[in-house]
Parts: C-alpha cells; sequence; structure tokens
C-alpha cells in the first residue's frame, strides 16, 4: 500500500494570525511601494525642490551681476533661496497624499481593506505613517541636497551661508517637517472627501487661493488671519527669517498640526460612519 503524500493545503505555510498595527502598517507599505504614481509624484517633488532652488540661486546671481540692483542693497537670503523649490514640491506631495486614499476609493480597493481590517481606523494611522515616514525620509534627503547644491551656486559671488549659521540646520529639516505635515494633510483630506479631484482642489485651494482671498480683505482683518493659515503657520519652521507679523517657527508649525490633528479625526468620523 501506498503511503499518502501531504495535500497542497496541509504543505501551505500558515498566514493567519490576529490583526495588528505592524501588519496593516506592511499591508499599506506594499500597497504604497508598488504603484508607480508614488514613484513619479515623490520624483516630481524631488525635481521641484532641488530645480527651483537652484533656479532661485541663478536669479539671485544675476542680480547680484547688475549694477544698479547691487547700488539698491539687494541682499539674498542664502538658504531660503536654496529651499525655494519646497513651495512647488507641497503641491506633488498633496496631490499624492490624498491618491494614496481616493486611489483606493475609485478601484473599489477599500472595501477589501476595511473587510481584511473590520476596525478601519488602524487603515487610516497606517496609510497617514507610511506616507509620513516617506515624505519625511525623501524631502530631508532632498533639502538637504537643494542646500548644498544652492550654496555651491551661490559660492561664486561668497554670499553662501553653511549649515552651522544660526537657524539654517532649522530651515533645512523644517522644510521636510513642513512638507510631511502637509503630506499627512492631504492624506486626511482624501480619506474625509474619498473623491481625487475633489481632494487635491482643496488641497491646492487651502494652500494657494485661501491666502490670496484673506489678502483682499481689510488689511486688519487680513494681518490677524493670514498667520494662521495652514500654509504660511506651517512655513515659519521653513523660513529662516519670518516676516513680521508672523508666527515663530516652532509656534507656526504646532499651529499647522492642529490643523493635521483636525483633519485626522474627521477622516476617522468619516472612515468609522460612512460604508466603504
Amino acid at each position: 500500500m501506498s503511503t499518502a503524500t501531504p495535500t497542497a493545503v496541509q504543505a501551505r505555510p500558515s498566514v493567519g494570525g490576529p490583526v495588528t498595527l505592524p501588519r496593516v502598517l506592511h499591508s499599506e507599505w506594499i500597497k504604497f511601494r508598488t504603484l508607480r504614481s508614488s514613484y513619479f509624484t515623490l520624483l516630481a517633488a524631488v525635481v521641484f525642490m532641488v530645480g527651483f532652488g537652484l533656479l532661485a540661486c541663478y536669479g539671485a546671481i544675476d542680480h547680484l551681476n547688475h549694477p544698479d540692483v547691487r547700488d539698491h542693497g539687494f541682499s539674498i537670503n542664502a538658504a531660503d533661496r536654496s529651499l525655494r523649490g519646497y513651495l512647488a514640491a507641497q503641491l506633488a506631495v498633496g496631490v499624492l497624499g490624498v491618491l494614496v486614499v481616493s486611489g483606493e476609493y475609485s478601484t473599489g480597493m477599500i472595501r477589501a481593506s476595511v473587510s481584511a481590517v473590520p476596525r478601519r481606523l488602524p487603515v487610516l494611522w497606517a496609510k497617514a505613517g507610511v506616507f509620513g515616514a516617506v515624505t519625511f525620509v525623501v524631502t530631508l534627503i532632498t533639502a538637504f541636497v537643494a542646500f548644498f547644491g544652492g550654496q555651491a551656486v551661490l559660492s561664486s559671488h561668497n554670499v553662501q551661508t553653511s549649515l552651522s549659521a544660526a537657524g539654517v540646520a532649522r530651515t533645512v529639516v523644517g522644510t521636510s517637517l513642513y512638507l510631511t505635515a502637509i503630506g499627512i494633510f492631504a492624506v486626511a483630506v482624501g480619506t474625509m472627501i474619498r473623491n481625487t479631484a475633489g481632494g487635491i482642489a482643496s488641497i491646492f485651494g487651502m494652500l494657494l487661493v485661501l491666502p490670496t482671498l484673506v489678502e483682499v480683505l481689510p488689511s486688519n482683518w487680513s494681518s490677524h488671519i493670514s498667520p494662521y493659515l495652514p500654509g504660511a503657520a506651517g512655513q515659519a519652521v521653513a523660513t529662516l527669517n519670518p516676516d513680521p507679523g508672523t508666527l515663530a517657527p516652532w509656534t507656526g508649525y504646532g499651529v499647522l498640526w492642529i490643523y493635521v490633528v483636525l483633519a485626522l479625526i474627521g477622516a476617522a468620523t468619516v472612515l468609522k460612519r460612512r460604508d466603504a
């Protein structure tokens, strides 16, 4: 009599287990790194930060080459010039943050996600955590590249600065911290709106349109409102010498995180109460 061989089911290793946050994080990381849009959009953010930073530095050098400009006391903030590209990079980060969530709603994959994680909220925390961590690492490296690249350009006229100068290291790292907060904020907005176009329009509106609308208000109104808008508040940490009337760097960054936390609370409420 022949000996029975184990079936395929018996030979397959068990992959079951409790749903834990580390497992949900791993799942979200797999989804994020297997999407081509993740790489393309992050690449756009990198190009914006480095490319526009270098252009800003070359533009400053061009101004210095004109005698009439020098005679009028034109000066260069070397750190801010080299990091100027983050203003464009924030849009790419915001778009990708929305897509991290809205992409699953558009394909219907969100049903599988919330079915695998019945409590739902770990899905939101995992998406925000994975995207926040990736954004911080990528933009931190890019911020240093943009800074050193810009200083190399400015060194031709001896107007460069260094990381050891007062506030410069905070500005470089603060650029990454600001973009990370914007990315997590975009994830929360995408979760609340669930629609790619609507989510992107909301992010663009809050970062670009809302400040313009506030500027047309009477000056005694706008001067009290503008510093507390999400973009203006958070950008203080990414600016070497914030303008008078704006918030202090870490105070402004704290205000931005109030917006982020409120958005995450709203996203958690929507994810918990609405059908996928």
